[in-house]
């Protein structure tokens, strides 16, 4: 399997030298040279290709989120995954609608960072289980065309809808694989092949998606 190539933007440049060199320990991990500000950022984004984005919610006088616009209009296919030392409920919801898929405070583990961005590489992401409900809220308030998602979740197969009701239900893709008798790599390509479709960043762009759509959990 290919390297999961791997950019760190961040102004602290202790914090940031230290997470790489954690990261590098990784062998299905390639970490790129850390860029400090948006300038540098860009041009790493631009010519060494990350497949993930560890982003700090402020960089210098910046934020984060607007790095993040400009990041993902450069490449829309890198994966961007929020890094911070503060929660803030309502950027990380932000986060999640301008494209990130995945949020960690600086106070994660680094095994738990090096999880989160295999997840995020291969269409999946993180969202602290004890925020995921709110958020969740908080884009299901935002509303939408309940029309136009009933007409995306048409065009999955019965299998890929199969799994989005389970990603609706909470389950992860051990969960799923053990619920529908799949294996994981199985799980892993359908959950790709759906997102894909529906045209989504990450799982719970596509479980908001659904339960716009109509789709609620089920009892098992």
């Amino acid at each position: 399997m290919e390297p999961i190539r791997v950019l760190i933007v961040d102004d602290h440049a202790l914090f940031a030298e230290a997470l790489a060199t954690r990261l590098s320990r990784e062998p299905d991990l390639v970490i790129l040279p850390i860029a400090a500000d948006v300038r540098r950022a860009l041009a790493l984004t631009a010519t060494e290709r990350p497949r993930v984005l560890v982003l700090d919610l402020t960089l210098g006088a910046e934020s984060g989120l607007e790095v993040l616009d400009r990041v993902r209009e450069s490449d829309p296919e890198v994966r961007v995954v929020m890094l911070t030392a503060m929660s803030d409920l309502d950027a990380m919801v932000q986060a999640v609608r301008r494209g990130a898929v995945g949020w960690l405070e600086k106070t994660e583990s680094a095994d738990l960072v090096a999880q989160v961005i295999r997840s995020a590489a291969w269409r999946g992401g993180w969202i602290p289980p004890d925020l995921l409900g709110e958020v969740l809220r908080r884009l299901l308030r935002d509303g939408g065309e309940q029309n136009g998602g009933a007409r995306l979740l048409a065009g999955l197969t019965p299998r890929e809808r199969e799994v989005l009701q389970c990603m609706v239900d909470g389950l992860g893709r051990a969960e799923i694989a053990e619920r529908l008798g799949l294996s994981a790599n199985t799980v892993r390509t359908h959950t790709q092949n759906l997102l894909a479709k529906l045209d989504m960043h990450s799982a719970l762009e596509a479980i908001t998606l659904a339960m716009r759509a109509g789709m609620r959990p089920s009892d098992g």
